[in-house]
Parts: structure tokens; C-alpha cells; sequence
């Protein structure tokens, strides 16, 4: 293993877990913006879900917030109430137009890297993955569901509720469970002409 700097094991030595895998050398100075940057997404975080704002929240106040924090946000994007967004990797976050985030649903763009987890290791020393989130045009993630880091749901696509999406979901699909597997393929209109409702 690669000598530490200082500043990283002064880092470590109060309990600021940073893999320099993921995040490169981390400097003192990272970390000083990293603690101002996080009260303010915390606070844009809780004003997603001040009752004052209910009538505009869902397709006006939340997505704002959103790009507040650093996510893309496409038109028309619909976000429900207690929605939990990662508040230190937002900028990972891709929301096409007309998505949708229904109530209650996590998306998070880090998550403990366990790909050389053994016995014996100490599991608070372990470095995290982080990658994207990206939800293409149309899709919906229902509630209560969890979005890893790392996946795409595809255009038009359907995750139920409750689940958690740990691989891609593909264009105009349903999936559901836990993990989420794809248990349909979305039609296609036989009579274009049909109107949508």
C-alpha cells in the first residue's frame, strides 16, 4: 500500500473517510468546502418539503432546488415529497425532461466499494463507488424506491414501487422488485392515430 500523506491520515484520524482511489489525493481544503457546501444542500434538501410551497413543490420548487445542488434537470420533471437526493454527488444526477421521482424515493450516487471486502477487514475503512444516476426522457421511478449509483433508466420507462435499482433498466420497460427486473416490454400504440390519454 502507497504511503499516506499527512493530511490524509490527519483526515482519517477523525474519522473523514475519503478513498483516495475514488476521490484523488484529498486535500485539507476539499474537505473545508465540502463542510460548507453541506448545511446549504441540507437546507435546499428540507425546503423540497415545506408545506408552504405543496401547490408548486412537485414541478416547479423541487426541480429548482434540484439544480440548485449541482443536478441536470430537463423540463417539465416532476419530483414528489420526501425524496431523498445524494447531497454531496447531486452534480451526478441526470433527470431527462418529463421524468419523474415519485414520494419517498432515494437516489444515491455513492455506496461502500465491498469488490475487495474480505473476512477480517474493517468495513468503516472501505473506499466508496461513485457513480452517475441518470433517468432518461419519461421514466418514472416509483415510490419508496432506491436508484444505486451507477444505473440508467431508460426512456419511458416504469420502475415500480418499492424497489431498488441496482443494474440499467431498458427504453420502455417495467421493472419491479428488489433488486428491479424487468417483468414487461411496453408495447408499441398498433394505431398511431389513437389519442393518448
Amino acid at each position: 500500500m502507497a504511503k499516506l500523506s499527512l493530511t490524509y491520515r490527519f483526515l482519517r484520524a477523525i474519522g473523514l473517510n475519503y478513498s483516495e482511489e475514488e476521490y484523488g489525493q484529498v486535500g485539507l481544503f476539499t474537505v473545508i468546502g465540502k463542510f460548507f457546501s453541506n448545511p446549504y444542500h441540507a437546507l435546499l434538501q428540507s425546503m423540497m418539503d415545506w408545506v408552504i410551497f405543496t401547490p408548486i413543490a412537485p414541478r416547479m420548487l423541487r426541480p429548482w432546488l434540484l439544480r440548485r445542488m449541482g443536478a441536470t434537470v430537463g423540463k417539465g420533471v416532476f419530483i414528489g415529497d420526501h425524496c431523498k437526493f445524494d447531497l454531496n454527488h447531486a452534480d451526478l444526477i441526470t433527470l431527462d425532461d418529463h421524468a419523474h421521482v415519485a414520494s419517498g424515493t432515494r437516489l444515491l450516487c455513492h455506496q461502500r466499494n465491498l469488490s475487495n471486502y474480505c473476512v477480517g477487514d474493517d468495513y468503516a475503512k472501505l473506499g466508496y463507488r461513485i457513480a452517475p444516476i441518470h433517468m432518461k426522457k419519461g421514466s418514472l421511478v416509483g415510490m419508496e424506491s432506491f436508484v444505486m449509483p451507477g444505473t440508467t433508466i431508460g426512456e419511458g420507462a416504469i420502475v415500480g414501487a418499492g424497489s431498488l435499482v441496482s443494474k440499467d433498466v431498458p427504453d420502455w420497460t417495467i421493472a419491479v422488485g428488489r433488486p428491479a427486473k424487468v417483468v414487461k416490454q411496453i408495447p408499441v400504440r398498433e394505431n398511431p392515430q389513437e389519442i393518448k390519454e
